[in-house]
């Protein structure tokens, strides 16, 4: 491990602090694939994770080529331990503040009173999910309620489901699921009528279009059954599509002067995230982000590749700013020598 030997990027902190090249913030499969990255490229690396992952109501990864259908837990746990073979460290607990330290790099307060500082920063703190207001979405979120068929859609197939319309999105979001299920309904809700062309396209593809705003859910045995009319209709379906508002979990980040952007899909805000380059490398110099934080629409192997990059990323940078140390020690040593 590199750790602070008076040539490593990380600045001189508080005694009572720990200090490492890395400070990773999240420990979802973006997080521990940059840990993971980092530790075996020899680097101090320090896990800072709340232990509640996004995906733990699912019942599995999907499109993970080689770990489809591992269960999200056990994907974490595997990648905890792979993390940890190599020196790194995780921690739990929550940050709740960054600043930028006066000598360079970055302290984070954590939520238990105690504070780590780094050099740089991985932020892979993911997303939070703001569900429409209906009673007893929140329940099912991830098991019947669902957003992504690419996640969730092979699971449902040939059931009939429900797409829950609260934007103009929702017509898209119908014919999308067609794909998996011959018996789709849009739901109207509170969403925008169809247009003439919306409700032809529809009718080819056999979605069924039912009026009136969803005002709970009917379930048996724990699991989906239908969804609840306000005139007191019930519509049968298995599975109930949704269109969340996904912000990113970077509150914390406000110190540094890094705020969200909104990310637009088709000409729709998915919600806001945190702008980042190809790298995740992010306005504030020492800081990237990985995974859905900066990608709402990502998937799992999409935020572990994106760990990786970020992860290159920043052990080429601290390798940039060694190396100029390095140059200037050398050069100052050599005026000694001469004097």
């Amino acid at each position: 491990m590199t750790g602070y030997d008076g040539r490593s990027a990380v600045p001189p902190v508080r005694d009572a602090e720990r200090l490492y090249d890395v400070v990773v913030v999240g420990g979802g499969a973006a997080g521990l694939s940059g840990a993971l990255t980092l530790a075996r490229a020899r680097r101090s690396v320090l896990v800072v994770d709340s232990g509640r992952p996004r995906n733990a109501p699912a019942a599995g990864v999907h499109g993970y080529l080689g770990l489809d259908g591992t269960p999200p837990l056990e994907l974490t746990a595997a990648g905890r331990a792979e993390v940890l073979r190599y020196g790194g460290e995780i921690t739990a607990g929550t940050v709740t503040a960054a600043e930028r330290l006066t000598a360079g790099g970055f302290r984070l307060s954590l939520d238990d009173g105690t504070a780590v500082a780094a050099g740089r920063l991985l932020v892979a703190t993911g997303l939070a999910d703001g569900l429409p207001g209906v009673p007893g979405l929140a329940e099912l979120w991830g098991r019947d309620v669902l957003h992504c068929p690419y996640c969730h859609g092979w699971e449902v197939r040939d059931l009939p489901i429900g797409v829950l319309s609260t934007g103009p999105a929702a017509v898209r979001q119908a014919l999308l699921w067609r794909q998996w299920s011959a018996d789709v309904t849009l739901l109207r809700h509170i969403g925008p009528e169809p247009g003439d062309r919306e409700y032809e396209r529809l009718a080819a593809r056999g979605v069924a279009v039912v009026d009136g705003e969803v005002t709970g859910l009917e379930t048996s045995g724990g699991r989906l059954a239908g969804v609840r009319l306000a005139g007191g209709r019930t519509v049968p379906c298995r599975a109930l599509v949704v269109a969340p508002r996904f912000t990113a979990r970077a509150g914390f980040l406000a110190g540094l002067g890094l705020e969200t952007a909104e990310q637009t899909a088709g000409g729709h805000v998915l919600g806001e995230r945190v702008a980042a380059d190809a790298t995740g490398a992010t306005a504030v110099p020492g800081v990237w982000v990985a995974g859905d934080v900066a990608d709402l629409a990502g998937k799992v192997v999409g935020a572990a590749a994106a760990g990786v990059s970020a992860a290159a990323a920043i052990n080429a940078d601290l390798v940039e700013e060694e190396t100029a140390r390095a140059v200037a020690a050398r050069a100052g040593l050599g005026r000694e020598v001469l004097r």
